[in-house]
């Protein structure tokens, strides 16, 4: 085979292998959506409600500006969602510590530990399946993953104007 083939052959498996990745994106995603829906949904919350609390969690207490900046959602549209997840119970509104003109949002960690059955199954889930792969292989999953979430945040905050 020429150096030119091998070129065409190399390009060729390449666009199928993006062709693959895309769908069982689009795949991965839809069950993502739908799973955090149905965890939310066990709440009375939505699937967005559900990631603010998760981005909370692994954050610690947030600005409203800091929580638009991280969701790529509209300032406006971060109000109304605090407000209802503070009426919700799953936040409070505090003083900043070193900024009294500023207001840092807080979980109710006791209202969210209500949260934290519905992925132990799933949590348990991932571990086992992680079991297929080597540590090389889930670092550069973990790599993947790293960049296509900081590209989506930036999507987001496009389309969010």
């Amino acid at each position: 085979m020429s150096e030119r083939e091998r070129e065409r052959t190399d390009e060729a498996a390449r666009a199928e292998t993006l062709r693959q990745l895309m769908d069982v994106g689009r795949a991965h995603s839809a069950v993502t959506v739908m799973f955090h829906s149905a965890v939310a949904a066990k709440q009375g919350l939505n699937a967005t409600e559900e990631k603010t609390l998760d981005f909370l969690q692994r954050e610690g207490p947030l600005t409203a500006k800091d929580l638009a900046a991280l969701t790529g959602l509209a300032p406006a549209s971060v109000t109304g969602l605090l407000d209802r997840l503070e009426s919700k119970g799953f936040v409070r509104r505090v003083k900043h510590p070193t900024d009294k003109r500023r207001v840092l949002v807080e979980l109710d960690e006791e209202k969210l530990d209500e949260l934290a059955e519905f992925f132990e199954d799933w949590a348990r889930d991932i571990v086992e399946a992680c079991e297929e792969f080597s540590t090389d292989e889930l670092k550069t999953v973990v790599r993947f993953l790293s960049v296509m979430s900081e590209r989506q945040r930036k999507a987001a905050a496009r389309l969010s104007g």
